[in-house]
């Protein structure tokens, strides 16, 4: 055993019962380190934000690239009823106040049960609702915090039988991102056409999928934005694939463990400049292709007769 490895094990401990650290010091924590939460790239906006006749949202974060807002509540101890009504009552202030942003309600506590849950992932298919597990703790004069999101608003959705409860249309999606963007996915679509030509869009309330002949198969999905469209792609992550989408410059976010899918911004230029790689990442989502190791890159167009995507 390697005598150099300095292993410590952490003591887990109760913030609600702690004497000196409180929820305004996890409030300080969080707004000074917003990536914390895994949430993406946040800008806090405020602090102890007001609200008329219903007292103070305790965070309010806008994403550095989106007109995203998240109104962000936390709690000591276990969740409760007036700790999710108020969440999504602050939630539904900022968002009237403010309709040009889209906004989420964030929920973080120490203990999240099962009940609860349950509740929150029911008021999760109108409202958008994330859930985040905070756990503090300690070792010797040394405190930290973890972070885990155990309900997201943006996976909670995903199967067939839910998408025949959503479906919305194209003027929806046009108000919730741009014209321009959900032009993007009419693009990428006519890039899927190229191989199968039965795929059309299908308008969900959270995502836009694919259908072939009248039934999903959403081995992509969409998601357009005010600057671009989320392309999110069922495909177990590899090294390889990391390394062609970093190497050729794509908006490449963290891969969504939970429903395996590489998850990628794109924009026209993208659809421009990686016409090629897209084109594959599409069809390896769709099981028309598989990778090869130690391949050299020819630069072929691999489109057209030919099952393997090579990659260095």
């Amino acid at each position: 055993m390697n005598e150099d490895i300095n292993l410590i094990f952490p003591e887990k401990i109760s913030l609600l019962s702690h004497p000196k650290l409180n929820e305004k010091w996890v409030q300080e924590i969080i707004a000074k380190n917003p990536s914390i939460l895994g949430l993406g790239d946040l800008v806090l906006k405020d602090a102890e934000r007001i609200q008329p006749k219903a007292g103070r949202l305790d965070l309010l974060f806008q994403d550095s690239e989106e007109d995203i807002r998240y109104e962000v509540e936390v709690q000591l101890g276990t969740i409760d009823e007036s700790h999710i009504i108020r969440t999504i009552e602050y939630w539904d202030i900022e968002k009237k106040r403010f309709p040009k942003y889209e906004h989420y309600a964030v929920i973080i506590a120490e203990e999240i049960t099962g009940r609860f849950l349950n509740v929150i992932s029911l008021l999760n298919r109108t409202i958008p609702l994330i859930v985040i597990k905070m756990e503090a703790q300690k070792h010797e004069d040394k405190h930290w915090l973890n972070f885990t999101i155990v309900l997201d608003e943006f996976y909670s959705i995903d199967d067939e039988e839910e998408e025949l409860r959503e479906i919305t249309d194209r003027d929806y999606w046009e108000k919730r991102g741009t014209p321009k963007t959900v032009a993007l996915a009419d693009k990428l679509l006519n890039m899927i056409k190229e191989f199968d030509a039965e795929y059309e869009l299908k308008y969900n309330k959270f995502y836009i999928s694919l259908a072939k002949n009248k039934q999903p198969d959403n081995f992509v999905i969409f998601r357009p934005k005010k600057q671009n469209t989320a392309m999110e792609l069922k495909i177990n992550q590899s090294e390889g694939i990391d390394n062609l989408i970093e190497e050729a410059g794509l908006d490449l976010m963290d891969y969504d463990k939970k429903w395996n899918r590489y998850r990628i911004r794109i924009s026209n230029k993208d659809l421009e400049k990686n016409r090629f790689l897209i084109m594959n990442l599409l069809r390896i989502a769709s099981g028309r292709k598989t990778l090869e190791k130690n391949v050299p890159n020819s630069g072929e167009d691999l489109t057209e007769n030919d099952d393997m995507l090579p990659f260095n």
